[in-house]
C-alpha cells in the first residue's frame, strides 16, 4: 500500500486484487433493495400518478 498526499488530501493506493476483494466484501454486506410484486408496483405507480396529478 502506498500513501499519497495531493492538495492536502490523503490517498492510499492498493493493488488491483485487494481492491476487487474489498469491493466484493462491501457488496455482500449491502442489503438488497426491496422489489415490488407486479400488483404492488401497479398500486404504487397509480398512487404516485394521482399524487403528481393533484399537485398540478
Amino acid at each position: 500500500m502506498t500513501r499519497l498526499t495531493i492538495d492536502k488530501k490523503k490517498y492510499a493506493l492498493i493493488p488491483e486484487e485487494n481492491y476487487q476483494e474489498l469491493k466484493k466484501m462491501a457488496a455482500l454486506k449491502r442489503e438488497p433493495e426491496k422489489t415490488f410484486s407486479i400488483e404492488e408496483a401497479r398500486n404504487y405507480s397509480k398512487s404516485l400518478i394521482r399524487k403528481w396529478a393533484s399537485e398540478k
